[in-house]
């Protein structure tokens, strides 16, 4: 049997008021004198960082920031040179998706240790040890830091923008067509398949399914039930060694979007169109799955994410192309322009 490594993360801490008791949670794994870099975005600065940066010096940390507004590998690299030229001994990420995966890139590169603080949930990044960020050849995720500790308020993330949390939802349920595609390829192409990442992924989503009820109120509780499957599917990552449990053809679909959308939507939002499409595909319950999605408020029609039909039909022809080893339900020449069409129409992602 070969050798496979895995770390995961190593401290959790979720409930309310979390944001302002930061400090105590750091000082666990930390010393007073220890110095950290915030990454964070220009909002959350305004907003968040000096609740953050006040109970962190309370408790004697020596506390810098850096606001970042795009992904980018230019953005993250210059974030590198900050780190090494301070010295920093812990990196945080503060906000959305954007300075987490920043953050958790350029610890990695840094080899510093990384803390996850998310003001959002709007996709399974708050644990992953992986980031996505723009520059590189293609859209896909790129290897980060896994983080030492993760510090979730489900009261700050439950009054973030609904149409971020409604995000995270439709983020976790494409784990559901990731795994199909995962066993697809285990089956057909001798890749390695974790069982237990893989089950860990499924229930995530079907954590989300059987409390969609509760998350769709966009409560404490049901952030905080969202909350819990966005971490299960970071972990799935962690123990898989890489995206697979978490990441498949609606994934690509969403990143092909990416390329070719004038406007792209949120990551979430374009990986629920491509779960819907993806689980006709695999022949399994793609109803059930749109029902899920509406019933949380998740848009299930392209034009109502601002997406043309040409733009939804081209993104399905190319999205084998993003990552061509990794073998998923459309197969290795992809969709033609008609089935493409055929597919999106039947399943109403456009009409």
């Amino acid at each position: 049997m070969d050798e496979h490594y895995f770390s995961l993360p190593r401290n959790l801490v979720v409930g309310n008021g979390i944001i302002d008791k930061v400090g105590t949670y750091f000082s666990r794994l930390w010393s007073d004198g220890t110095s950290i870099l915030v990454i964070t975005g220009p909002h959350v600065y305004t907003k968040v960082y000096p609740r953050v940066k006040e109970s962190l010096e309370d408790s004697g940390f020596n506390v810098d920031y850096m606001t970042v507004d795009k992904p980018t590998v230019e953005i993250a690299d210059r974030a590198v040179t900050v780190i090494l030229e301070g010295n920093y001994d812990v990196v945080a990420g503060l906000g959305g998706g954007k300075s987490i995966d920043v953050a958790k890139y350029a610890s990695f590169k840094t080899s510093k240790e990384f803390v996850s603080i998310p003001t959002a949930a709007s996709h399974d990044g708050i644990t992953s040890p992986f980031a996505s960020l723009k520059g590189f050849e293609k859209p896909i995720s790129v290897r980060a830091s896994v983080p030492q500790l993760i510090l979730l308020d489900a009261e700050l993330i439950a009054n973030s923008p609904r149409r971020l949390l409604r995000s995270g939802v439709g983020d976790i349920l494409g784990k559901w067509t990731a795994v199909l595609d995962w066993r697809l390829a285990h089956r057909l192409k001798g890749e390695y398949y974790g069982a237990y990442a893989a089950s860990l992924a499924l229930m995530s989503a079907k954590h989300v399914i059987n409390n969609s009820d509760e998350i769709a109120t966009l409560t404490p509780e049901g952030t905080r039930i969202l909350l819990e499957a966005l971490v299960s599917s970071g972990v799935a990552m962690c123990i898989a060694g890489s995206s697979r449990p978490a990441s498949g053809s609606e994934h690509l679909f969403s990143h092909a979007l990416d390329i070719i959308a004038k406007t792209p939507a949120l990551h979430g939002e374009q990986v629920a169109l491509g779960t819907i499409m993806m689980l006709y595909l695999h022949g399994r319950n793609w109803i059930r799955a749109k029902r899920v999605m509406q019933r949380v408020g998740l848009p299930t029609r392209a034009k109502d994410l601002g997406i043309s039909d040409v733009e939804v039909i081209k993104a399905l022809t190319i999205a084998h192309k993003i990552r061509p080893e990794r073998y998923t339900i459309l197969g290795e020449k992809g969709l033609t322009w008609d089935a493409a069409e055929a597919l999106a129409r039947k399943t109403g992602v456009i009409d």
